[in-house]
């Protein structure tokens, strides 16, 4: 390419089917067809063990995916899109990889740009650590966690992440998958330092 950089694939991580499509666990999925509809596309061609879809992101050819495999084996299918598309974080090519999953330790409707580091407890995480057989990529973390108010005690039993959200929860996932949409955007114009350090800061304000 013109610009020096090789395809960007931007992976999405949840569970196939229906029953898990609003859930907090496909936030991940959530985000991808946020991106996709933004750009006209359909994520619906299969490749790499993944529904996926060719679309440019701040002039780059971008591979939007979502994997197939179930969460707990996600990495199965990064690694197969990765071998197809000549990624591989541990050559130095980490600029070309990024992956959006949900994140229970962080407030619903809250988000953090990682540059790698450990799965924190994430299935998936853990998946593509394996898989990749590195940390050094990179990832966007959607905040699904529960409030503690009364009211939200549902959202902290066992099934919480399996379960579908309710209408507020989803507008409020909303705004934050509109981020997730623009950090994209900027990792693929300026990289991951300048998504960490535009992001990041949002939710971050300085104390008072």
């Amino acid at each position: 390419m013109a610009d020096g950089k090789g395809v960007l694939l931007v992976v999405g991580l949840g569970n196939p089917g229906i029953e898990y499509q609003f859930t907090p666990h496909n936030a991940g999925f959530l985000a991808i067809d946020r991106i996709a509809e933004s750009h006209g596309a359909t994520v619906a061609n299969r490749r790499g063990k993944a529904l996926t879809a060719k679309v440019r992101i701040a002039g780059r050819e971008t591979i939007l995916a979502k994997p197939e495999t179930f969460m707990n084996l996600s990495g199965l299918s990064v690694a197969a899109l990765a071998e197809e598309f000549g990624v591989d974080p541990r050559a130095g090519r980490s600029e070309d990889l990024i992956v959006l999953y949900d994140e229970l330790a962080l407030p619903l409707g809250a988000m953090r740009i990682r540059d790698g580091g450990s799965a924190a407890g994430h299935n998936g995480a853990k998946s593509i650590n394996a898989s990749l057989r590195t940390e050094d990529w990179a990832r966007i973390r959607i905040g699904v966690g529960p409030d503690a108010s009364p009211e939200s005690a549902y959202r902290r039993g066992k099934d919480y992440l399996l379960s579908p959200l309710r209408k507020a929860d989803l507008a409020t996932l909303a705004e934050v998958l509109d981020k997730a949409e623009q950090a994209v955007e900027t990792f693929a114009a300026s990289g991951i330092k300048a998504a960490m350090n535009e992001f990041n800061r949002r939710d971050n304000p300085p104390a008072a």
